[in-house]
């Protein structure tokens, strides 16, 4: 099992918008991420900097971040996309983060 952490980027005013659309995520995103290793994605927000930061656990050399050419995937971003910082391609930018210390 491997841990992942990144950080994006939410745009001013949005966490309310961004926090209703989770609450609401669509089941066969969330099918599709637990059937690719994902067991465990929490998504915490940081209010000074609107940061947005992610931790998963993976099993498997993937994550969420390797789903990009999957069509459920491309629709989550491009509704995503008018609340937060995106890609050409609409994909959240997504800065991955290095694992300094672990307390197992």
């Amino acid at each position: 099992m491997q841990r992942v952490a990144f950080k994006m980027k939410l745009n001013k005013g949005q966490k309310e918008v961004y926090m209703k659309r989770h609450d609401e995520l669509w089941p066969e995103l969330s099918k599709l991420l637990k059937e690719n290793g994902v067991s465990e994605y929490s998504i915490f927000f940081d209010e000074e900097t609107s940061i947005l930061f992610a931790f998963q656990k993976v099993s498997g050399a993937g994550g969420s971040q390797d789903l990009s050419t999957n069509e459920v995937v491309k629709k989550w971003w491009n509704f995503m996309a008018d609340i937060m910082q995106v890609n050409a391609d609409n994909s959240p930018v997504s800065v991955p983060l290095e694992e300094v210390f672990y307390l197992p």
